[in-house]
């Protein structure tokens, strides 16, 4: 029974009536208020179908046609945005009358199909890529309101009857699923009445199933006369896990129809739309909780909020190829690169405002030849990073070193042009486009000669020096009857900084130490001045003005430094000023170090034995303190200082020393590092503290013998400009530099050596290999430093984006704890090269982990115990370790500590392979093996 409204009365719109409930869907009001008539469809659809058409059709303009509910200009505009980001139109130029929007030979073909435009255009394109006939089931699918059927009161057995359909990947493969398992119905049933109970006992709309079948029946019909035949069905469906080719080529014909409808994830089911739209996956999809980083959905609606809604993840990297016409590049960060030899900039790629490809490293030189002109000009002519050399700038160097060996000399950095005064010097004389290796030969090429590029001194010079004064510096001084070169340093804070006398070793006795106080002459005049400051109140007031005084002292005291600079002063004090100063009032603490003479004494080959300020080095010996054991005489007949080759005998493990009194101990030779970094022969009297001491001076001892080769190799172990900042984590790229250096050496030759000829075909064998295995090492590590900039980096973005989900935060602080473990301050001398190799991979684990572990907490958690696990029998095995455990043991647990890493990278990064098999059961047996280990 129905109770009909007093409206209802008044029109007439009801027919019997009688007593009973009447359930108002709305109040009275609301129903007044409705408009009278359904709006024009025109008003509610998308006309991009109606735009296509009208212009097959040559209807005219759009926005002349008269329309009869004419639709807003904001639909009309849609309609041919659309059309264009589908490649169905292209506006004319207008050189023969206005522009307009014409069809393409695509446009053509989709016009021509009576289905939306988008679906058209993935049918077109799945054509090309070979899955035209999975797409015909997608196109016609997505034509029909979804076939699968779930009431409420049956919600449960519907759910479980599409269960099987799902595809955790995609919502349109689940659309081929049913697809194929109801053509299997019908090919087993051959009835309609079967086939409307399998729809029924299956949850499937039977009359959408025959219009879903209608309608693919009439796209393929539709197809065939555009001259593209039906291919056939494949058999079997995808099933594989991931971006299988088929399913590649299904999801990138989808996304030519649907390439605005992508989205970036943001936090699970949430994800970032294009055109800056939040979006939610619909709860009904099977990606709900499994979306990947991107998906494409085939439709957004927008109800309590917006749902995306037939969905599927797919790769960001299919999208710029796509979508290549919508895209939008930005390029940062424009810079110059050693290694590529041209100026590089990051292009960051965007598709509706979603950016797909955030850093990719691309030659700016075609993109702004002017602002890379200026950073080619900057970075490689006048701070000369460049990899290769050209004569013009080994020629401009030459004179700049010149200019600052010049300062160096004078203690000042007032010579040399400002960096801004050599870029001009450049700016003037390369007007051309100018920026790679490649244009600036092409431009010497057709200059003919690059005289025009070669600097003169006046170019660099900002006043031209003082001759007389650069004659106070000389290049060589004489100590005693011999003279020697110097090295200047202007480098406060340095070691080498001021003035630097080079002495062979076996001049260096000859050398009276009292010359050395002396310095050189443009020194003499501060140093004396900073004495005479130095001096007790009572001695100084008599001296002044200080400056005067030091005026007399420098132009008549004669200076032939037989006698130290202090006892000269003094008397010539007492001499000249009648002031008596003894020589304990002189304070010569206060003196900088570059007011003194920094001795380097010399080995055979020119390497630096010992060096430092004080002269007692020249006369450095061995200490005369008595062994009240014996034991200092068998020091004298073992022991030797200065080793600068392998001039002794071949040494033994241990000896056997004898006392006077008939006692018997044991002493073991070896080398040893002093402190000034020579080498010398000594008696241990501790094995262990023997062999370690033994096995450094024989890195010392073949860094002497390879000295040629090692110091231009050292320089060429130097990390790339680039990672200047990265390097800050490991203390800094000279720190790094040290490491890498020392850690080389080390690789090669801390061995155990106690024969010449072992040590002679040693140094044969290894020298080939010099200069690879240095290079193989710098590759290594530098690969380590991007790689642990690059997570860092990762792990600080992925924190900010975090910053409000405590538990994210936790997650990403124990692996950046986790990330400082695996690669220390020290990693570059810890680990080597071929573990170094290995290195890499692990960061990338724990990167990929972060990335997946914020997706799902569960998943990661769930891992995590497994390894915790084995990380618990780890920690047993070090608490058993002892000084009695066996070298074997001890290396079997470094070995386990390895695996347990491996373990990790086949539970969070399975794609990067390892190189052993690893899991829990192997885990477990290698566990129980070193336990029995003794």
């Amino acid at each position: 029974p129905v109770a009909r409204s007093s409206a209802d009365q008044r029109k007439g719109r009801c027919g019997r009536v009688a007593n009973g409930i009447c359930i108002r869907l709305y109040s009275e009001e609301d129903y007044e208020n409705r408009p009278r008539f359904t709006p024009p469809e025109i008003l509610r659809s998308n006309l991009a179908e109606v735009i296509l058409r009208m212009i097959a059709l040559r209807l005219g303009e759009v926005e002349n046609f008269p329309f009869i509910d004419r639709p807003a200009d904001k639909n009309i505009r849609d309609g041919f945005n659309l059309l264009e980001e589908l490649g169905a139109i292209t506006r004319t130029d207008g050189k023969k009358g206005p522009s307009r929007y014409v069809l393409t030979d695509r446009g053509r073909t989709m016009a021509a199909m009576p289905i939306d435009p988008r679906l058209s255009r993935m049918l077109l394109e799945a054509a090309d890529r070979g899955c035209l006939a999975e797409m015909i089931v997608i196109a016609s699918a997505l034509s029909i309101p979804d076939p699968r059927e779930r009431p409420s009161e049956k919600e449960a057995q519907a759910d479980q009857a599409h269960a099987r359909f799902k595809d955790r990947r995609s919502d349109f493969m689940a659309l081929l699923n049913i697809w194929r398992e109801y053509h299997q119905a019908w090919q087993e049933r051959r009835s309609m009445g079967k086939i409307r109970k399998y729809c029924k006992e299956n949850f499937l709309s039977f009359k959408r199933m025959r219009e879903w079948r209608d309608i693919h029946q009439q796209l393929a019909a539709e197809l065939e006369e555009n001259g593209i035949p039906m291919p056939e069905q494949r058999p079997g469906q995808d099933s594989g896990e991931g971006f299988t080719p088929l399913y590649t080529a299904i999801h990138q014909s989808i996304l030519s129809g649907f390439l605005s409808n992508i989205a970036m994830k943001k936090e699970k089911y949430i994800y970032r739309a294009a055109r800056d739209r939040e979006v939610m996956l619909f709860p009904g999809s099977g990606l709900f909780n499994s979306g990947g980083p991107w998906v494409v959905a085939a439709e957004m609606v927008e109800t309590s909020r917006l749902f995306a809604r037939t969905v599927a993840s797919i790769d960001v990297e299919w999208l710029e190829e796509i979508g290549k016409d919508q895209c939008r590049s930005t390029f940062l960060d424009p810079h110059w690169e050693r290694n590529r030899g041209e100026v590089v900039a990051f292009e960051q790629v965007s598709l509706y405002g979603l950016i797909i490809v955030p850093r990719r490293p691309v030659s700016y030189g075609p993109i702004d030849p002017e602002t890379s002109r200026q950073i080619f000009i900057q970075s490689a002519l006048v701070e000369g990073d460049m990899k290769q050399s050209f004569p013009f700038i080994r020629h401009n160097r030459a004179l700049i070193d010149e200019v600052q060996e010049m300062e160096d000399r004078t203690r000042r950095r007032d010579l040399l042009v400002s960096p801004a005064d050599l870029e001009q010097f450049y700016q003037e004389r390369i007007d051309q486009p100018v920026y790679d290796v490649r244009t600036l030969k092409q431009f010497l090429k057709r200059r003919k000669s690059d005289r025009f590029l070669r600097m003169q001194q006046e170019d660099l010079l900002r006043t031209a020096p003082d001759r007389e004064l650069l004659s106070l510096y000389p290049e060589k001084i004489s100590l005693g009857n011999t003279v020697f070169p110097c090295e200047y340093a202007f480098d406060p804070g340095n070691a080498a900084d001021g003035v630097t006398i080079h002495i062979p070793s076996d001049q260096a006795s000859s050398v009276p130490a009292e010359a050395v106080d002396w310095v050189v002459p443009g020194l003499f005049r501060e140093k004396v001045e900073t004495l005479i400051k130095s001096l007790p109140k009572a001695y100084r007031k008599q001296l002044v003005p200080v400056s005067n005084t030091v005026e007399i002292i420098a132009g008549e005291m004669d200076r032939t430094m037989d006698r130290p600079l202090i006892t000269a002063l003094s008397q010539f004090i007492h001499r000249r000023f009648g002031v008596n100063i003894p020589a304990s009032a002189w304070d010569t603490s206060e003196i900088p170090d570059y007011l003194k003479m920094r001795l380097s004494i010399r080995g055979p080959k020119g390497e630096e034995l010992r060096s430092g300020r004080d002269p007692v080095i020249l006369n450095q010996g061995v200490s005369n303190a008595v062994d009240p054991d014996g034991f200092q005489s068998a020091r004298e007949a073992w022991e030797r200082t200065n080793v600068t080759g392998w001039d002794f005998p071949d040494l033994p493990d241990a000896v056997t020393l004898k006392g006077a009194k008939g006692e018997k101990w044991v002493a073991y030779p070896g080398l040893k590092v002093e402190k000034d970094d020579s080498l010398s022969l000594h008696l241990f009297r501790n094995q262990t503290e023997a062999v370690r001491s033994h096995r450094a001076g024989m890195v010392r001892l073949f860094a002497i013998h390879f000295s040629g080769e090692l110091r231009s190799l050292k320089k060429q172990l130097t990390l790339p400009r680039q990672l200047d900042r990265p390097a800050r984590y490991f203390g800094g790229a000279k720190a790094v530099e040290s490491q890498l250096y020392d850690s080389f050496l080390d690789g090669l030759f801390r061995k155990d050596i106690r024969a010449e000829e072992q040590f002679q075909q040693h140094g044969e064998a290894v020298r080939p290999t010099l200069v690879d295995t240095a290079r193989k090492k710098l590759t290594a590590v530098v690969r380590v430093i991007e790689a642990y900039h690059e997570s860092r980096s990762m792990l600080y973005d992925l924190e900010n984006a975090n910053r409000t989900n405590p538990a994210a935060i936790r997650f990403l602080s124990d692996l950046r704890d986790d990330l400082a473990r695996l690669v220390p301050e020290n990693f570059v001398s810890l680990y080597d090269t071929d573990r170094l190799a290995h290195l890499e991979r692990y960061i990338k684990a724990l990167t990929l982990r972060a990335e997946r572990g914020l997706v799902s907490f569960e998943k990661d958690r769930s891992k995590a115990q497994e390894v915790e696990i084995q990380t618990r029998r780890l920690g047993e095995l070090l608490n058993e370790l002892s000084a009695s455990v066996s070298a074997d043991k001890r290396q079997a647990v470094e070995e386990f500590f390895w695996l347990i890493e491996e373990y990790k990278v086949s539970l969070y990064a399975q794609e990067l392979k390892t190189p052993v098999p690893v899991s829990p059961k192997r885990l477990g047996k290698r566990y129980e093996e070193i336990r029995r280990m003794a």
